[in-house]
């Protein structure tokens, strides 16, 4: 089967999690992406979580390998005027050229938008940042943590109740939502550039695409100004719309919001009697009565298990889900289903399961085409493929402008 973007060349100057987790995903989608590193490497290399097995892939650098499988590394001192020639080159030959860096520094390095599209007027230049290119805090660095979920609001509405404690989101997560905005704006920008010729600027930044992620919110707020209510998990709108424990310790979650449900609800927990009780009669009445009501839910599940009450709410139409661990979820028979941990295959330590993109396609190879390359793997043979001579590239070799594995 044919790849989708598998006649697409992406240069991609990048670090860190978030312009390479959309990069990832343009090399699952066929294309031929071409990371350039500096000398030392991006420095997400060997920083991130070791798997805890026996064996050579106990030294597989997981984290750092999902978001650049399938890639080609070729180390280039951006710095120097020879290092800019040399990446101009490669731009020369590709359709598409992303980057997370801040937009003085891609002046500073002649890799902004002006500079590439006199090498190549059709390509299709990207950026992703943290706050945006342009307004006052364009120059300001900005991570997941920060950016996505800090600046944006997202960690204040998670948090329970006005006095609870800020939450602390999982590694990446901003990073990977924000590539995955970056990644659309790329294939749309590219079906411009082919059917016009001329080239295309896109970006996007942790801010805005975190501000997207809660639409639902700033739909009402960018028109009423006023803060959005955090509510504890005893004062939630419904007790059909709330999380939880069960005798395991285990959590499960449901979402009901048909007042019908509330009659099926009280059965399957073994609570018919408030069916009729006339505290609870309207939505408006359990509203009022949610603290008593959650606590009444959470006595009612405290004698099964989470699993045995999953098969309960199954046979009785409940509308729920399992709070599962990371663990839990790699074991997912779901998740193996739709195919979300498929298999890569190493030269050197064999095969290991990876994290697959988040879409699939019935008549297309798409998935991870293989581990992340190695520091400047592929320096030689990408600039061959661009036009250098060996003696060329020994030259640049020497100069300390290039190096190779």
């Amino acid at each position: 089967m044919a790849a989708p973007l598998e006649d697409v060349t992406v240069v991609t100057v990048e670090s860190y999690m978030a312009t390479p987790s959309a990069s990832a995903i343009l090399a699952d989608l066929g294309a031929n992406v071409v990371k350039v590193e500096p000398l030392t490497g991006d420095p997400n290399r060997g920083m991130t979580r070791k798997p805890k097995v026996d064996g050579p892939l106990r030294d597989v650098d997981c984290q750092f390998d999902v978001d650049n499988r399938g890639k080609r590394s070729i180390t280039v001192a951006i710095d120097t005027e020879a290092g800019q020639r040399v990446l101009h080159q490669l731009v020369a030959h590709a359709q598409v050229f992303m980057c997370n860096l801040l937009i003085e520094r891609q002046r500073r390095f002649s890799l902004d938008p002006d500079s590439l599209f006199a090498h190549n007027p059709a390509l299709v230049h990207a950026t992703l940042t943290g706050y945006g290119t342009t307004g006052p805090d364009a120059w300001r660095p900005g991570y997941d943590v920060t950016a996505f979920f800090g600046r944006s609001g997202l960690y204040d509405a998670s948090r329970e109740g006005d006095n609870g404690i800020v939450p602390m989101a999982r590694p990446a997560q901003g990073d990977h939502t924000a590539g995955l905005s970056l990644l659309g704006a790329i294939l749309a920008a590219l079906r411009l550039a082919e059917r016009s010729g001329e080239g295309q600027v896109v970006e996007t930044s942790l801010f805005e695409t975190a501000i997207w992620t809660q639409a639902t919110d700033f739909g009402t707020t960018v028109i009423d100004g006023a803060p959005v209510r955090r509510r504890s998990r005893h004062h939630q709108l419904t007790p059909m719309a709330n999380r939880y424990p069960c005798r395991d310790g285990k959590w499960v979650v449901f979402n009901m919001l048909d007042p019908d449900a509330w009659p099926r609800l009280c059965r399957a927990i073994d609570r018919a009697a408030w069916i009729d009780d006339e505290r609870y009669q309207t939505p408006i009445d359990r509203y009022h009565c949610m603290p008593e009501l959650v606590d009444g839910v959470d006595e009612a599940l405290s004698v099964r298990s989470r699993d045995e009450w999953g098969e309960i709410f199954d046979e009785l139409g409940i509308i729920w889900g399992p709070v599962l661990t990371l663990d839990e979820v790699s074991r997912d028979a779901q998740a193996h289903a739709i195919g979300m941990f498929p298999e890569i295959e190493h030269p050197e330590l064999g095969s290991y399961r990876t994290v697959n993109s988040p879409f699939r396609f019935k008549t297309a190879d798409v998935g991870p085409k293989g581990p992340a390359p190695e520091l400047a793997e592929d320096t030689k043979a990408v600039l061959n493929q661009v036009g250098f001579g060996d003696a060329e590239i020994d030259a640049l070799i020497d100069q300390g402008i290039v190096t190779t594995r």
